[in-house]
């Protein structure tokens, strides 16, 4: 009788406790919850590390005089005197080629979207031609790898959702039927969190992006990139040997010092070999100046890649952006609408198998 009537009291107490201090015991456990989250995502990249950490070490040769790394002169060219990553590109190790992603191979089109510089709609027109094209009743799968800057779940309208993982790997988050979204912004605890990672960690969060996120069949992958040219850049190009990729769409607008780096962009493409579908001019008439009309061609011109086409500045796109909507869908008949939808079917044009 005596047992029983201790655990009586105990259990009271315990009901007792839970009431008096169940905002204490909910604070701490959403507490704990967001920590197990930052240290579940930090152990599942860092094993990545000893993977990326040799790749690390010839990934950050310079572009503007690399012979590039298939080159039969690569590690041993006047201009590789003082690399660091020398006698690894001439062992050839620089050019091995990557384990194909068996994620990836259900994938039909593969579509880069690179700039040599931040700010100048990269993630924007990434965002508006996946929406575009899972209007057209494509399956689309977009793949924000700008690690530091993840801005296509707000784009997308789906910021406040969980990335799913079971033992096949990661799934992403789904806007619609037929458009789905991966991007850093999911695993932060915090919204405003930032990433500061040094490159073998990012190396290794590009490469669990690549080979773990369960798309399944995609008619297109649109990956967004990080500004520039990096060690990131060339990881991903590395990881994606092997599969199906159409080339790279370099976003820029009219603006000189942005041309300088795209120029820089074409000429890394070039090195890695990396197929330029072409150039995205965009918000091309802010700019009254006539100069600025044909800056872009004529770089393309000198540079032997495609003019695509121009995005004009539009207050709506800035709009749709913001609530996470597609341009195509709200505001049909604006100006950006109809250039969108013209970038779309150049993609559709270069598509395989579609």
């Amino acid at each position: 009788m005596k047992k029983i009537s201790s655990r009586i009291a105990i259990f009271f107490g315990g009901f007792m406790f839970g009431i008096l201090f169940k905002d204490s015991f909910r604070n701490f456990a959403k507490l704990t919850i967001s920590h197990l989250k930052s240290i579940f995502s930090a152990i599942f990249y860092i094993k990545n590390n000893s993977i990326d950490f040799e790749y690390q070490v010839y990934s950050n040769s310079p572009v503007e005089n690399c012979v590039g790394v298939d080159s039969p002169d690569a590690g041993i060219a006047d201009s590789c005197s003082g690399c660091p990553n020398a006698s690894i590109c001439a062992s050839g190790q620089a050019n091995k080629r990557q384990e194909k992603i068996e994620n990836l191979s259900k994938i039909k089109n593969i579509i880069l979207v690179l700039s040599g510089k931040g700010g100048v709609g990269k993630s924007t027109i990434s965002a508006q031609i996946s929406w575009c094209l899972s209007s057209k009743k494509f399956n689309v799968g977009l793949l924000d790898i700008d690690i530091c800057g993840p801005s296509a779940p707000k784009m997308m309208g789906v910021q406040n959702n969980d990335v799913h993982i079971s033992a096949n790997g990661w799934s992403p988050v789904y806007v619609n039927d037929y458009l789905s979204v991966m991007s850093t912004a999911f695993l932060l605890p915090q919204s405003d969190d930032a990433v500061i990672w040094r490159g073998p960690k990012k190396n290794g969060l590009i490469k669990q992006f690549l080979s773990d996120v369960v798309w399944g069949e995609l008619d297109f992958l649109i990956i967004d990139t990080p500004p520039g040219t990096s060690d990131e850049h060339l990881s991903i190009v590395s990881y994606l040997k092997g599969s199906n990729v159409n080339g790279a769409i370099i976003v820029t607008t009219p603006q000189e010092i942005a041309l300088q780096d795209v120029r820089k962009e074409i000429n890394f493409c070039k090195k890695v070999d990396l197929n330029i579908l072409g150039v995205v001019e965009n918000m091309g008439r802010i700019f009254k100046n006539a100069e600025h009309d044909s800056s872009v061609k004529d770089m393309c011109d000198s540079m032997q890649v495609e003019y695509l086409n121009k995005i004009p500045w539009d207050e709506e796109l800035l709009f749709v952006c913001d609530l996470g909507h597609s341009i195509c869908e709200k505001f049909p008949q604006s100006p950006s609408s109809t250039e969108i939808k013209k970038l779309v079917d150049i993609i559709i044009s270069h598509s395989i198998n579609i």
